[in-house]
């Protein structure tokens, strides 16, 4: 939800904004640090989600400004943060981290125009009332809005966000939402060419979930998903990118991981010989399994760290895939912390490199 700012909460974050920056003055300059570093150095990008956090925490910060050559807004450009009311826009959360962006001198990314599974109240409102023209106004209009806000200034739009959800057992294995009842499939064509429209310079992603998974719902993601990036090409939709998200954190029984990182490194290079490139767009690894196991705390970490270098070291064969981007970069911040104690991250709650840093790192220099 909107997460209102105070005026001395705003002042407070610009202080610290600029601390950060007295702080950098003299040190390595963007892309230099160690993670983004080794990705540059095999013509890969590497960088992280980012939200307030970073106007809290100058260290956590700064941690930014070393390792990530670029940044994905995590919650400050959904649907239902921007207009938590229909007559009512908040931009102030986006607008400050594109200038936080700005300062490192890095690109941001724009995550998500466009997701059925977000909708604030007052737009299921109008579902609910058969008003499915006024819904597809509000989609024109949003669109419009916040992609010509920003033209210019993003690297890509997430423009698309999670189309399938087999569980809402709709033919093809489609996710519901507002979007899909007003347009049906087509809700993902026309946001594309209506992004494409507002922004022609900026780069569009069709981002999904759960293609990693080796069950029923992984292969019928992926089934759906590789279908749908052909009929978009077909038509000529101007679709830069596929972003593969790799939450890879549920889907444990008794210790065995459900993934199989070489077959679905063959589904990427799939998508690949489609003509798009690939974006790793949210990596991150749960160990919650293991906390339910009672293992310690370095055997977490290792478990972590092997399936970091497992995941990239398959998928990163592909010469497609030429960004890798972790769903924030410390364990302190993690959105898994909601359920549990997690530690999916390269960087623990006092922002020191573990394990899976290290192989994080090691992956993208093999």
């Amino acid at each position: 939800m909107y997460r209102p700012v105070s005026r001395r909460r705003f002042l407070l974050q610009g202080a610290a904004l600029a601390a950060v920056l007295a702080g950098c003055r003299g040190a390595a300059r963007p892309c230099e640090g160690s993670l983004a570093a080794r990705a540059r150095a095999h013509g890969r990008i590497f960088g992280a989600s980012v939200a307030e956090e970073v106007f809290d925490d100058p260290a956590y910060a700064a941690l930014y400004r070393r390792h990530a050559c670029i940044l994905t807004t995590d919650w400050a450009l959904k649907f239902d943060v921007i207009r938590p009311e229909r007559d009512t826009w908040h931009f102030e959360s986006a607008d400050r981290l594109l200038a936080f962006a700005d300062v490192l001198g890095v690109p941001l990314r724009g995550h998500t125009l466009i997701w059925n599974e977000n909708a604030p109240g007052w737009l299921w409102e109008l579902v609910d009332r058969g008003e499915l023209a006024t819904v597809r106004g509000v989609f024109e209009e949003h669109i419009e809005r916040v992609v010509h806000r920003y033209r210019g200034r993003l690297h890509s739009w997430d423009v698309v966000n999670e189309p399938f959800w087999p569980g809402h057992n709709l033919p093809g294995g489609w996710r519901d939402g507002p979007w899909y009842r007003a347009f049906g499939e087509d809700y993902v064509r026309r946001a594309f060419e209506l992004a494409r429209r507002y922004d022609p310079g900026v780069k569009l992603v069709l981002n999904e979930a759960h293609a990693e998974r080796m069950d029923e719902v992984g292969a019928a993601v992926r089934a759906g998903l590789l279908a749908l990036v052909e009929k978009l090409l077909d038509v000529g939709v101007a679709l830069h990118a596929v972003g593969l998200q790799g939450h890879l954190y549920a889907y444990v029984e008794e210790g065995a991981l459900d993934y199989d990182y070489p077959r679905f490194t063959a589904f990427v290079h799939r998508l690949a010989q489609l003509g798009v490139k690939i974006y790793i767009t949210e990596l991150d690894v749960s160990d919650e399994w293991l906390i339910r196991a009672g293992a310690s705390l370095s055997e977490r970490d290792a478990w972590v760290a092997r399936q970091y270098r497992a995941f990239l070291g398959e998928v990163l064969q592909v010469e497609a895939v030429e960004m890798v981007i972790t769903w924030q970069l410390s364990d302190r911040y993690s959105w898994l912390r909601a359920w549990a104690p997690v530690r999916p991250l390269p960087f623990d709650d006092a922002l020191r490199p573990k394990p899976a840093c290290r192989a994080l790192a090691e992956a993208l220099a093999a």
